[in-house]
């Protein structure tokens, strides 16, 4: 090969060249340039790169669709505020929220452990410390009594004393004390701490399921699939102590008319538990929570 033929072909290599006008030649191209430092971070973008491809080819994905996909995604940020995230409403009513729990204690779940559950928008900071046998309920909520009791635990059942259980509920009126200017002011809300056999108990009245905001872009969304919106009655949980990871889970009333139909996809395995009969109109919880060693990091309250 001549000189000027091997120079004339090392230019043309160094020469930008257009992007085929293949589907592949595009992907490729896509790919080349996500040079992300962060090694997670590339591989995230790699992969949602690859699947938004393969999305947009298996469904023929007309131009006109994607932009009402994309004016779908600005009205969830739009619908979003101090008061309410549309953005980790649709992850719930996707099933993507509880996934990522699921996948994120696939560990300890074949340990034996409590499945995680969504913390969802109404946990509140500094909600206040009640000796255990308190009532969390205001002298003037209505509702049918519930005896709570409960112990916090290690994977192979050995109790753990002095742990912290945050707990909230939504009122028989199915809205929580932050939505609801006619309930007192943390009402339903406590944080107890386990005696010596790790145990927690408390008075409450037994929750109401609600329905989920229907009024924004992810309410659309149930009505174009022809989904309920409601969330089967529950109590919210938060169990950690020192040398454990934190669990997030929700005790769901299994005798509840959407138990088996929750729009957020929360009610998984055991989280489903009939609230017994306790006498004289009241029920009995009794649940356990198994906490898996690690390091102990709390979330961040939605709310103040």
């Amino acid at each position: 090969m001549s000189h000027a033929n091997s120079s004339a072909q090392a230019r043309a290599a160094e020469e930008p060249r257009a992007i085929p006008a293949t589907p592949q030649a595009l992907l490729e191209a896509v790919l080349a340039v996500n040079q992300a430092q962060d090694p997670r971070a590339r591989e995230i973008l790699d992969s949602l790169i690859r699947h938004l491809h393969a999305f947009a080819a298996d469904v023929k994905l007309s131009y006109e669709e994607l932009h009402q996909g994309l004016d779908f995604i600005v009205r969830v940020g739009q619908a979003s505020n101090p008061l309410r995230h549309e953005g980790i409403l649709l992850a719930d009513i996707l099933g993507v929220a509880t996934l990522v729990l699921l996948m994120d204690a696939e560990g300890v779940l074949e340990a034996g452990g409590t499945e995680p559950a969504l913390i969802g928008p109404f946990w509140r900071a500094n909600q206040p410390v009640l000796e255990n046998g308190a009532r969390i309920a205001s002298d003037d909520t209505a509702g049918e009594r519930l005896l709570v009791t409960g112990r916090i635990c290690t994977l192979d059942g050995k109790p753990l004393a002095g742990a912290r259980l945050e707990t909230w509920q939504a009122a028989p009126s199915g809205l929580y004390e932050n939505q609801d200017p006619e309930q007192d002011d943390m009402n339903l809300r406590a944080v107890f701490l386990t005696d010596a056999d790790g145990r927690f108990w408390f008075d409450s009245v037994k929750p109401a399921g609600y329905g989920v905001p229907i009024d924004g872009p992810c309410g659309d969304l149930l009505a174009l699939q022809q989904r309920n919106h409601m969330r089967p009655a529950h109590l919210h949980f938060i169990a950690s102590a020192p040398g454990h990871k934190v669990l997030t889970t929700q005790i769901f009333d299994a005798n509840d008319a959407y138990a088996y139909s929750d729009a957020a996809f929360g009610a998984v395995g055991s989280l489903l538990r009939k609230f017994e009969p306790a006498g004289d109109g009241a029920y009995r919880l009794d649940v356990e929570l198994k906490l898996e060693p690690g390091e102990t990091r709390l979330p961040k309250p939605p709310l103040s």
